[in-house]
């Protein structure tokens, strides 16, 4: 189900829309109608991919993946953000985002972020959401303070080193 917010529309990704992203912006841009930006993701497609394969494998994780944020103004595709999966049988879930260089400092992944806590915590089984972040203060760890998660532990990532653990409990 498509998440609104007042600026932003975040369309789940399903097969066929990870499929057209896959194949590039233009096919993207017709599945969706929308424009696209320009370096639109850091991700890159390999993130589109694993989703993909996610989501071929278990239809119960449909949701529980890649959101495409439109900004209604523009009728533009600024990012990505989601989770890594369904909720773990302890009730945790991990949230992760990303939003095109001219579309920061705007507030804009602070609103996309509350909007996919929101949105999770609509499942009762949700105890805690995760994100993960590199090892220093960053505009991603700023919007994560903005939105409750407090920084619980530095792990070694074997693909990304040292990051940092942050948490959000369920009140």
């Amino acid at each position: 189900m498509t998440i609104e917010t007042a600026n932003l529309r975040l369309i789940p990704c399903d097969i066929e829309i990870l499929q057209s992203a896959i194949a590039g912006d233009e096919k993207l841009a017709q599945k969706l109608k929308v424009s696209i930006h320009n370096n639109w993701t850091e991700f890159g497609v390999g993130a589109m991919q694993y989703s993909l394969d996610k989501l071929s494998a278990n239809k119960d994780e449909s949701g529980w993946w890649t959101y495409l944020p439109i900004h209604k103004n523009d009728n533009k595709l600024i990012g990505s953000c989601g989770y890594k999966g369904k909720p773990t049988n302890d009730g945790t879930v991990e949230l992760g985002y990303e939003i095109a260089p001219d579309y920061r400092n705007r507030g804009l992944a602070t609103e996309m972020t509350l909007a996919l806590i929101e949105n999770a915590l609509k499942d009762e089984r949700i105890k805690s959401i995760l994100a993960h972040t590199l090892p220093q203060e960053n505009p991603s760890t700023a919007v994560l303070k903005k939105c409750g998660f407090v920084k619980e532990s530095e792990l070694n990532d074997p693909d990304d080193g040292l990051i940092w653990r942050w948490v959000l409990e369920r009140k």
